[in-house]
């Protein structure tokens, strides 16, 4: 699920800092959890996606149906 949270917010064109600011935290929370050295609740990963600009629902769908 996190690797569709990156590339919602690369297609949303916005890259770790800006969406860092969002989020009202620094470039390195965001780099963290992209990397997988931290987790996100379920709390965090709905503000994340809000913050980026999509719907949570929608990438908990896209992971659904991911085969790989």
């Amino acid at each position: 699920m996190i690797e569709l949270l990156v590339q919602a917010r690369k297609d949303a064109g916005m890259t770790q800092v800006e969406l860092g600011k969002r989020l009202g935290q620094r470039q390195t929370f965001v780099s963290k959890f992209e990397l997988g050295e931290r987790r996100l609740d379920v709390a965090e990963f709905v503000v994340v996606a809000k913050a980026i600009g999509t719907d949570p629902r929608k990438i908990i769908e896209a992971a659904e149906h991911d085969d790989s």
